[in-house]
């Protein structure tokens, strides 16, 4: 017996080492083992039994399997504090384990043990601070890579969880990172601890960031030997900036990312300019707009195509860090701006300029002429040389003391400023009150009204007079006023002949570019000038009918005076530039909000030279960008972009012309309603009919930007959005589903006859769309317009409606159509769109004819809707009528339907009510 005990206990030790059967020597007996008898041996162990008899296996995959339930045996053993510690300090000897994927597997579930010890504190105190932190810390200066991401991964959740104490954070983190950081530590090791730090920076605040990370993170920028370990930190340079603030910024950061802008290796410098914006954010205006401005400039213009390629890119978000914060406000109707208490004084008298501009009727020719703008001259100069939007107003102040009046009718003006580039400008000089006519004075010829020298070029915010020849001007004010005759003749006189020979200069130098129509014009507009300027008086007297001069010849000359004075005196280098290019006439839009070199630099990303040297994709990042540079230099600096918009919204790529249409109703807000209406309006229209991919853009926010028309306007659209059910691809159903999404919206903004007449047929042909995702929201868009006619007289485009609904679709030969009519009746009620009376007038009795159709899908449904929907209203609940008796004679005749599915939702109450639930039931058969 002792023997056989012996063997028996023999072969169940095998049995554990996964041995084979085993039988008595000294019987017959054969012993088979059994499942059962293993799992039991192995249930017969506690918790820490197992964890110990498999971490002490020779099989790699029985540790990785400990280190994978080392999470369920401490929810095990939870109850008892001595068994937690004592798993705890198993993980810590696993931890010691020589096969790499044992290690990494115990590090991945380090994350969930630290959460469990976290919600078990009483039962664990500082359990993870002891046992699982130093294994944490200890495995990122691991040989295996695979431990050291997997330990870095696990660190940084640790730290966003918060499952780290400050103080570990500060005793045991940060001390082993900056030792890994070491000059002499492992390369590997040493970019990854960058990467950690950078990427704690965030999670550790401020304080702990100032004092344990700065100084070794400045050291590693400068890092000599490790081009990896510089372009990493250029790559965060913008998170710890964010994070240290203005001052750190600024005196420790800013000289290594000068250092690092300008490094030899092109990855630094390409990852300097990505993270632009970050570090911009975190500067003052001052530094940013001095210095940062030329360094962005000098990436921009770096060797290799990578580093422009990545500096394009951030230019945008760049230009958009310039933004004033205190004017970030948007207003769309400018006579909001108007009434807004806070602005300052000089922002007051721009808005009120705007308005008045802006809001005259252009029929209106009498109250336009004597409208009073301000009351006197000179205290109007006197606050525009204070203003400190002076770019609104560059025309005025650049002669604030020889103010022109406009002798023609306002409305001609303002045609005439329209024609021009800058009718803004324009615009608020022509609407000054203009003195009476002379009755000698003769009306303007067409010629001399749209004369080129009045509306050539942007003028110019601040331009120097010489004295002799602003005292030409007031001299020829003066003379005019009294209409003496000698005006001329002491105008040429007192030309000087230094300026006519400034004028002959110039002409001489712009002829060779003759072929130019911009440069064309700009010599006639000097040929002009320098006549003017040399007209004899006796000529003029003998070429007069009446007169020597009359009124007008005055005008003309003043007029040809000033317009060469701006030549002559203005700020675009014309002096030491002997040509006068486009792109200068382009530089002549000046803002004063963001550096006008970057500005420029922004506005060249159309040229199509860019995207054979820098990015073939740089017109799309300029499209994506535009919306914030345009917030950043607001509705009064519009003209230095619209050229740039414009050509961006006809280029030649749909990707390009896709970013526009996704982001008008965005720029729509930020210009306004009169910028919007000239300038975004043809635009639009012209991403109506562009392909599917850009027309999308346009449809998800058609609402959005309607609403922000006048309602004339708005209405001009009802006519093409019929065109919005061709698509390119009939497949293309999510198209139609956006365009009924819309339309629920778009019923606010129109009345009761324009949704009669347009938006009915649509919203009718949508409900028969072939997809059922599309009739679903169709039957919500029905039910909207039943609810919006119904409020708006005359009542009888609700019963028209509803009429159309019954002959369209209960009527209808399809099942499929009846069925619509019974999910759009559902919708209704569930929606309350009607009172139940005029539901049981009007819609009801053709709903209950259904219960007699030969379909069961449509009995099935009219079930559903009686009992889930109808019978929950109020109306059939207390009050008895005749339709309340139609209702469950109905219901009691589908109770004994043939169909089992109808007399189940005929006889139940199920819980779910919902339309949406229905679609699902019977998705098989409305697809």
């Amino acid at each position: 017996e002792n023997n056989f005990v012996q063997k028996v206990d023999t072969v169940q030790e095998e049995w554990l080492n996964f041995g084979v059967d085993d039988y008595s020597s000294e019987s017959d007996v054969i012993i088979i083992p059994s499942a059962l008898d293993f799992v039991s041996q192995d249930e017969m162990l506690t918790p820490l039994g197992r964890l110990d008899k498999y971490a002490a296996s020779e099989n790699i995959f029985n540790r990785q399997m400990v280190a994978r339930s080392l999470l369920d045996t401490l929810k095990e053993v939870s109850d008892d504090e001595r068994d937690c510690i004592a798993v705890l300090e198993r993980v810590s000897r696993l931890a010691d384990d020589s096969e790499p994927t044992v290690r990494a597997e115990l590090m991945e579930q380090v994350p969930h043990i630290a959460m469990f010890c976290q919600e078990n504190r009483p039962s664990i105190p500082y359990a993870f601070s002891k046992y699982l932190l130093p294994i944490v810390v200890r495995y990122l200066a691991d040989q295996n890579n695979q431990v050291r991401k997997t330990s870095q991964a696990a660190l940084l959740v640790l730290l966003e969880q918060e499952l780290i104490e400050r103080y570990d954070v500060e005793a045991k983190v940060c001390p082993v990172l900056v030792e890994l950081t070491a000059p002499d530590s492992n390369d590997d090791v040493k970019t990854e601890a960058v990467a950690i730090m950078c990427k704690m920076a965030s999670m550790v605040g401020k304080d702990i960031t100032e004092r344990l990370i700065l100084p070794r993170f400045c050291e590693m920028c400068c890092d000599c030997r490790m081009f990896h370990v510089r372009k990493v930190c250029a790559a965060n340079f913008g998170d710890i900036c964010s994070v240290v603030g203005q001052q750190a910024t600024e005196e420790m950061l800013l000289p290594r990312f000068f250092q690092l802008c300008s490094d030899n290796v092109w990855g630094v410098r390409k990852a300097c300019a990505e993270c632009f914006m970050a570090v911009s954010c975190a500067t003052s205006q001052e530094v940013r707009r001095t210095k940062l401005s030329t360094l962005f400039i000098n990436l921009i213009s770096d060797p290799s195509r990578w580093v422009r390629q990545a500096a394009f890119q951030s230019l945008g978000p760049f230009i958009s860090t310039f933004a004033n914060p205190s004017s970030s406000g948007q207003f769309f109707k400018e006579e909001e701006c108007k009434n807004t208490e806070d602005r300052n004084l000089a922002e007051e008298h721009s808005n009120e300029r705007i308005v008045a501009t802006e809001d005259i009727p252009t029929h209106d020719v009498q109250s336009q002429t004597e409208l009073p703008l301000v009351a006197d001259e000179s205290d109007f100069a006197e606050t525009l040389e204070n203003d400190k939007e002076e770019s609104n107003f560059m025309l005025v102040h650049s002669l604030p003391e020889t103010m022109f009046h406009c002798t023609s009718s306002s409305e001609s003006c303002q045609e005439a400023a329209n024609k021009n580039e800058q009718s803004f400008d324009c615009c608020s000089i022509a609407v000054l009150p203009a003195p009476a006519p002379s009755s000698q004075e003769k009306p303007l010829s067409d010629q001399e009204l749209y004369n080129s020298f009045n509306f050539w070029r942007t003028p110019l915010p601040k331009i120097d007079i010489d004295l002799e020849l602003q005292e030409t001007a007031e001299t020829l004010d003066s003379e005019t006023q009294e209409g003496e005759q000698e005006v001329v003749a002491s105008a040429s006189s007192n030309v000087t002949m230094a300026t006519r020979k400034e004028l002959e200069e110039m002409i001489e130098n712009l002829e060779p570019h003759i072929d130019d129509p911009d440069v064309k014009a700009q010599v006639e507009v000097l040929s002009a000038a320098l006549r003017a300027s040399s007209l004899d008086p006796q000529e003029e007297t003998t070429a007069g009918i009446g007169k020597s001069v009359d009124s007008q010849n005055e005008l003309s000359i003043k007029d040809h005076l000033k317009s060469a004075l701006r030549y002559i005196h203005n700020d675009s280098d014309f002096s030491t530039n002997s040509s006068f290019s486009p792109e200068e006439e382009k530089k002549s839009k000046i803002q004063d909000i963001v550096p006008q070199a970057l500005l420029d630099q922004y506005l060249s990303m159309t040229d199509p030279s860019r995207a054979q040297t820098v990015d073939t994709e740089i017109a799309k990042h300029c499209a994506y960008s535009l919306p914030g540079v345009a917030l950043t230099l607001g509705r009064q600096n519009w003209h230095c972009l619209k050229d740039t918009y414009e050509t961006l919204a006809s280029d030649m790529q749909w990707k390009v012309r896709r970013t526009l249409a996704f982001s008008i109703h965005e720029l729509a807000v930020i210009l306004g309603d009169q910028l919007t209406a000239g300038d975004l309006v043809p635009v639009f229209n012209g991403f109506l009919k562009d392909l599917d991919e850009v027309r999308i853009g346009v449809l998800k926010h058609l609402h959005d930007f309607l609403k922000l028309l006048h309602p004339d306007k708005r209405r001009e659209y009802l006519y093409q959005l019929q065109e919005f059910l061709v698509t390119d691809n009939s497949r293309n159903w999510r198209f139609r589903a956006e365009l009924a999404e819309q339309l629920i919206l778009l019923l606010d903004l129109y009345s009761a006859r324009d949704i009669y007449d347009y938006l009915r047929p649509i919203a009718l042909s949508l409900c028969a769309d072939k997809v059922s995702s599309v009739r679903w929201i169709s039957f919500k868009l029905v039910s909207e317009m039943v609810k919006k006619l119904y409020s708006a007289p005359p009542p009888t485009f609700v019963v028209d409606l509803m009429n159309e609904l019954v002959e369209t679709f209960c009527r209808c030969q399809k099942w499929s159509g009846r069925q619509t009519f019974a999910f759009i009746c559902q919708t209704i009620i569930e929606d309350d769109c009607l009172p139940m009376d005029q539901f049981a007038e009007h819609l009801l009795p053709h709903l209950l004819l259904l219960a007699s159709d030969r379909v069961p899908n449509v009995r099935v449904l009219l079930a559903k809707t009686l009992r889930q929907t109808l019978l929950e209203k109020e109306y059939f609940l207390t009050c008895v009528s005749a339709h309340q008796e139609a209702v469950e004679q109905t219901i009691v005749a589908l109770q004994m339907d043939n169909d089992n599915d109808v007399k189940y939702f005929a006889s139940i109450h199920p819980a779910s009510t919902k339309i949406a639930d229905d679609a699902m039931s019977t998705a098989s058969s409305t697809y």
